[in-house]
């Protein structure tokens, strides 16, 4: 019972079982799975698996020496550390932005310049943008209030919208520089990151128009509506939407929560990409202080706890007449929030069990001699890898890193580009409840687990295939060699 594979299934079957079938709660249920592997894995697997990550001998026996509740308490830190600050200042970024009406500002200008048969595109087009400087989580907390607020105002569409959102932040996250995964997966596979950025935008393009296409044919099948939940009720984004435009916040101002992060975040990749190790940016001390300043804000907790801090501000200013606390709404904000940390956290904890059984060295070897054309033998691995242990990034790694030998061979008949575009997309597949994001943009959403499964399950599904497609296509058309 030692085979990760056979574990993976227990794990799964918990899991989904008890979410699904028992009705537990998705915290108790991702903690019980993550319990049950972790009890089922064996030390040598866990120290095999510290090993090849590059941890030392006696680091990794100490791992393996470790009891299962603390393994279990430490990777659901590890999560918990990674997401925590963000998911609660996003909660409140959110919460403000809705009770003061920045987000109802941002929509009716977004409207006038789309009109409301094409809102769903820009939100479409602006996550892919967006996802690709600013991690895939930041997205969906920076954007999900601002389509509560447009379903409010056109009225219908708004799995249409979540699912938009989900589409273009999912695709950048795995094809386009500087996103950490395809950052790991061009330096491993020697891909020069220009063209990287520039054949991950263009696929990523056709993925996202096939994710709208599907996104269309879930919203007109399975309509979700708009639900109240803590931190956004009906009634209150149904007020604000009443309210005149000169009552609003103005354009400017109402953006300052979204652009703060984003600008930040933009300019520290920026400098951290043209940085050399050891060396200062420029010869000018004021400058390099500067730069320095602008660094520290731009680490991603810093700036988004910049942008919750200008929320505040902007509702403070618009509730300067009433007699409302703004306890309460940050209350009401880390409540919702905090559920979210925990059953993210859990999602973290069960992920990192399945991966300290040493799944990924066992799809590996199980692949390493498929007698199958290479690119679609890339997408496959990252797909099954993805699929095992929940994480895009895992993915990437593990699949470069099999595969970048085959890379560097000079007898290759096509640029080890399409070999890095196959692996972005087969990490899409398949996020259900062993991914943290999953979790994420379930509560961010209010969408129940099912519909999560049936809708965003499938869209990246058919996201990753189209891309597939389009990089077998491309490599035959353009090989670039």
């Amino acid at each position: 019972m030692t085979d990760p594979l056979l574990i993976l299934a227990a794990g799964v079957i918990i899991v989904v079982g008890g979410i699904i079938g028992l009705k537990l709660h998705p915290f108790l249920a991702l903690l019980l799975g993550a319990f049950v592997v972790a009890l089922m894995t064996p030390a040598s697997a866990i120290e095999q698996f510290a090993l090849a990550k590059g941890t030392a001998p006696a680091a990794a026996l100490a791992l393996a020496r470790k009891s299962i509740g603390e393994r279990i308490a430490t990777e659901f830190g590890n999560t918990c550390g990674k997401i925590g600050i963000l998911i609660a200042m996003a909660a409140i970024i959110g919460k403000c932005m809705l009770e003061s009406g920045a987000a109802e500002r941002i929509i009716r200008s977004m409207l006038r310049l789309t009109g409301i048969e094409k809102a769903p595109i820009a939100f479409l087009v602006s996550s892919f943008f967006l996802g690709i400087p600013v991690f895939f989580d930041t997205v969906l907390f920076l954007m999900m209030p601002l389509a509560k607020a447009m379903t409010i105002r056109i009225g219908k569409n708004y799995l249409l919208l979540v699912l938009c959102i989900m589409a273009g932040a999912a695709m950048a996250n795995s094809l386009v520089p500087p996103a950490p995964g395809p950052l790991f997966l061009v330096g491993e596979m020697h891909i020069p990151i220009g063209l990287m950025m520039v054949g991950g935008t263009i696929v990523g393009l056709f993925t996202i128009t096939a994710g709208y296409f599907f996104a269309l044919w879930a919203n007109k099948k399975w309509p979700i509506p708009l639900r109240d939940s803590l931190d956004a009720k009906l009634e209150d984004i149904k007020a604000i939407a009443a309210r005149e435009t000169h009552h609003l916040p103005a354009l400017g101002l109402s953006l300052l929560p979204v652009l703060i992060p984003l600008v930040f975040i933009c300019a520290d990749t920026a400098l951290t990409a043209l940085a050399t190790p050891g060396k200062p940016l420029t010869s000018s001390p004021f400058l390099n202080q500067f730069l320095s300043l602008v660094k520290f804000f731009g680490d991603k907790n810093i700036a988004i706890v910049t942008g919750g801090i200008a929320a505040l501000l902007i509702l403070a200013r618009q509730k300067k007449d009433s007699k409302e606390s703004l306890t309460a709404f940050v209350q009401a904000a880390l409540m919702s929030g905090g559920g979210i940390i925990l059953i993210t956290a859990a999602g973290g904890a069960f992920g990192g069990m399945l991966q300290q059984t040493g799944i990924s060295a066992r799809i590996a070897d199980m692949t390493r001699e498929y007698q199958m054309a290479l690119i679609p033998m890339a997408f496959f691995i990252a797909a099954v890898v993805r699929t095992a242990q929940g994480s895009a990034t895992v993915a990437l790694i593990t699949a470069s890193g099999i595969l970048s030998g085959m890379a560097s061979n000079a007898h290759l008949e096509f640029h080890p580009l399409y070999l890095g575009l196959a692996i972005g997309c087969g990490s899409k597949l398949v996020p259900w409840m062993n991914d943290a994001g999953f979790w994420i943009i379930c509560k961010l959403s209010n969408l129940t687990e099912q519909e999560a499964l049936k809708t965003i399950s499938p869209l990246l599904v058919v996201m990753g295939l189209t891309g597939l497609v389009v990089i077998m296509i491309a490599a035959q058309l353009f090989p670039l060699v």
